[in-house]
């Protein structure tokens, strides 16, 4: 088939998803150079980074078509390929910056536009930034993990001047402006169409763009398809290379390995890791893997109600995962394992492994000693929009668990409503990966243990203990009470198993030999401004 074909067609995929057609020949007749073809198993729900239940690759859609005042710095790793350097902040739509003990003032770039051409102004971001504090649930959870809480700590002095006033010294305040939940919305546009009901355009905002950012939104399907158009009057960087970008969703990971490997899709990024293995020694493509930051797939319990609230339970799980086997059959080496420390808690530092390994003569002796000791039925919940990784664990972890009398009926989320069902706080157990877009342990566990809640406490797990040793580490006035506190968290989460960490994923991209400049970001999905084709 050639790429030609593909694109115009849907029958490289059928086996998997219908694909949209899209009127090719003008777009290919300007380049292939300057086209771009993506593909990944699952894809945005929403094009609204607020927007309640917005999935990971919404992520990807919003950071490539809305700015945000700053951004993060490069480096090269260990392999040399670039990756974001999170202890650099550097300008995006903000020109400068001064910064006191009480305020930060911004200054715009001049010239900057959203998309249907009228000005950015200090307006539309403290419009922006009311929008993130106001609506509740994850974007203004990740707001506050910086201090930003408050509509009135955000100050239009004038239309090029935004001033943020500092509610408490906090070291993540200026990180956290360069994650992608603080953009900037083209507030008179979402006014337009915004309603009573509905002041902030939650409704629009999900399946339309009102950004300035490198890139335009042309087309979007919802579980199809997403198509991009350079905004050539960008002024947060350099011009793209990549004039058009099309990202269409292929479920079945052979079909996106074909695609690959005759030519005909240029990039992907969540192939199963034997594929990825297979991919690199093969030397037909480039394969880059990067440990991902501050991030861990673990098990998850509903530790509010029976059976999991009991913490034998918990215990006796932790001893009969099949780890290892984890480990070799579904990551084939490409994941850090996080369990048989021989010296759990260390350090301060995070993720790092538990002490527990698969020994089912403790895990039987514990479910003997538990209130449920002739075993029981649940469920274990995954997304279905990572189902190359997730199922291949819950299928492991099923016959596991049989072993010690647990009897698992397998639950496949849509990878569309997987955050949604998150949100309820009613699974009683599930696999997933969480990853801290800051990478500190404190922002991990403010996250994901901390008693307020947060969509990724998947666990609703609530300990006084717990949330004062996390807040102590976030607002630790040296390196000595931080450590201390980081410690002791660490050392609780293991103490009690709301969650059994697995292992550290890897970042997996598998590229055309033509297509340069990849970077890896804590986001887990890509920059198309630095990508070329060569």
């Amino acid at each position: 088939m050639k790429r030609r074909e593909f694109l115009k067609s849907t029958a490289a995929v059928a086996a998997g998803a219908a694909i949209g057609s899209v009127p090719w020949n003008g777009a290919l007749g300007q380049s292939r150079k300057d086209t771009l073809l993506a593909i990944s198993e699952n894809g945005p729900n929403s094009l609204d980074i607020h927007g309640v239940g917005t999935n990971r690759p919404g992520y990807e859609a919003s950071w490539n078509s809305y700015d945000r005042l700053v951004t993060f710095g490069v480096k090269k790793d260990a392999q040399g390929n670039d990756h974001y350097d999170y202890t650099k902040i550097e300008p995006e739509l903000a020109e400068d910056w001064t910064a006191t003990d009480s305020s930060v003032t911004f200054r715009l770039k001049r010239g900057a536009k959203f998309h249907d051409g009228s000005p950015v102004t200090a307006a539309d971001v403290k419009w922006s930034f009311d929008r993130a504090v106001t609506v509740g649930g994850f974007p203004t959870f990740q707001m506050k993990a910086g201090s930003l809480e408050k509509p009135e700590q955000f100050v239009a002095v004038d239309d090029r001047t935004f001033r943020i006033d500092f509610l408490r010294r906090d070291k993540l305040t200026m990180p956290d402006l360069g994650v992608p939940v603080p953009v900037v919305i083209n507030s008179g546009l979402a006014r337009k169409n915004a309603t009573a009901a509905d002041p902030w355009a939650m409704d629009w905002l999900r399946t339309n763009e009102a950004g300035s950012g490198a890139y335009k939104v042309e087309r979007f399907q919802p579980g199809t398809e997403l198509v991009f158009m350079r905004n050539e009057d960008w002024v947060g960087g350099p011009k793209p290379k990549i004039q058009r970008v099309v990202w269409r969703v292929v479920p079945q990971s052979g079909n996106r390995r074909a695609l690959l490997e005759r030519g005909d899709a240029d990039v992907s990024f969540d192939l199963p890791s034997k594929d990825f293995n297979e991919l690199a020694a093969s030397k037909k493509l480039t394969v880059v893997g990067t440990p991902v930051e501050n991030a861990l797939q673990y098990i998850a319990f509903n530790v509010n109600k029976p059976p999991f609230d009991d913490l034998k339970i918990r215990q006796a799980i932790a001893c009969a995962l099949p780890y290892q086997a984890i480990m070799d059959s579904v990551m084939f080496g490409r994941a850090l394992p996080m369990f048989g420390a021989a010296n759990p808690v260390a350090d301060a530092s995070w993720p790092q492994p538990h002490a527990y390994r698969t020994d089912l003569d403790k895990a039987k002796a514990l479910m003997a000693a538990s209130t449920m000791p002739n075993g029981f039925e649940t469920t274990l919940s995954f997304d279905l929009g990572l189902a190359g990784v997730n199922e291949p664990i819950c299928v492991l972890v099923q016959e596991s668990l049989a072993r010690i009398g647990i009897k698992l009926t397998i639950n496949k989320i849509p990878g569309a409503n997987w955050r949604n069902e998150l949100l309820k706080k009613q699974l009683p157990m599930l696999t997933n990966t969480f990853g801290g877009w800051l990478n500190f342990p404190d922002y991990f566990f403010f996250w994901a243990y901390h008693g307020q809640d947060a969509v990724f406490n998947t666990m609703s797990y609530k300990n006084p203990k717990m949330d004062k040793a996390i807040d102590v580490a976030r607002f630790a006035p040296d390196t000595a009470t931080y450590e201390a506190a980081v410690k002791e968290f660490v050392g609780l989460s293991f103490d009690e198993l709301p969650r059994i960490p697995l292992f550290q994923p890897y970042l997996n991209v598998a590229m055309q030999k033509n297509v340069n400049g990849y970077r890896y970001w804590f986001h887990r999905q890509l920059d198309y401004r630095q990508l070329e084709k060569v």
